[in-house]
């Protein structure tokens, strides 16, 4: 037999011949782990990475890991039930709005109330603003008149470009307006109980603004303050053929003596 067929495990001697094949020693076993890491007391070989430490989560010991977990679990059934009141409280009438209308009701309003006509077939066609003007007692006795402001138009202002407007500069002056259309007539008197409700929270939103952007209005008393409201249609694109009046309606309400408590513009 050629001397290349010899066993790998045969013993050689100094002069390279191949001596007595070595037993196995059935004591000594071989872990592939030690092999992998050429070193018989688990250090790594020279060269190689050590393992990546843990990160974010896994980091984590268990128990913070499980409390992890549940609070992600809580943030998202909140997130889902809230995201389902919303779209319950845009939605037309339902079953399931008009058994919990109340609940839906309770969690929306006032503070996540939207009104983005969402599932109306007929949006608004017509820009609204409320104006004022004001009859001021000045410090020498005289009574001078306001121009027309237009409080609309400083929401609006106050609201493009900024990332958080406010909920009062959104709905305040807008809502207020609603509601006194929604219980007034034509005449402009009121219909029903809550009337001179909203007459009233109307006209205190009206002094307190002019109290506050109008430098006349600072300088006197406000005595009496005049609304009205512009009604202006939105004009149709340019490709249609639709002719629409561009001139604004006004709806002019009389004036109204203000209280001597709020003629300084000292409702809060």
């Amino acid at each position: 037999m050629d001397a290349y067929d010899e066993d790998s495990q045969a013993l050689r001697g100094p002069d390279g011949s191949t001596g007595a094949r070595r037993p196995p020693d059935p004591e000594r076993q071989e872990d592939p782990a030690l092999e992998a890491s050429g070193d018989p007391d688990g250090s790594p070989a020279p060269g190689s990475l050590p393992p990546a430490p843990r990160t974010g989560v896994a980091a984590l010991s268990p128990r913070y890991q499980v409390g992890a977990a549940v609070a992600l679990a809580i943030v998202a059934v909140a997130a889902c039930v809230h995201l389902g009141m919303v779209f319950l409280s845009l939605a037309p009438a339902n079953t399931v709005t008009k058994q919990h209308g109340k609940a839906i009701e309770e969690w929306v309003y006032p503070e996540f109330e939207q009104n983005w006509k969402l599932f109306a077939p007929n949006p608004l066609q017509q820009n609204i603003a409320v104006q004022v003007r004001a009859e001021v007692r000045m410090k020498d006795g005289s009574l001078r008149t306001t121009g027309w402001t237009d409080l609309s138009a400083q929401d609006g202002a106050a609201i493009d470009g900024s990332l958080v407007p406010s909920h009062t500069q959104q709905n305040e002056l807008r809502r207020g307006w609603d509601f006194f259309v929604a219980t007034h007539g034509t005449d402009n008197q009121p219909v029903g109980m809550r009337g001179a409700l909203s007459q009233q929270y109307v006209r205190r939103i009206v002094v307190m603004r002019m109290h506050r952007t109008d430098p006349i209005s600072r300088e006197g008393v406000i005595q009496r303050v005049q609304v009205r409201s512009s009604t202006t249609n939105v004009q149709p694109p340019k490709w249609s053929r639709e002719k629409i009046s561009d001139k604004p309606v006004y709806r002019l309400l009389p004036w109204w003596t203000v209280p001597s408590d709020e003629a300084a513009g000292g409702v809060r």
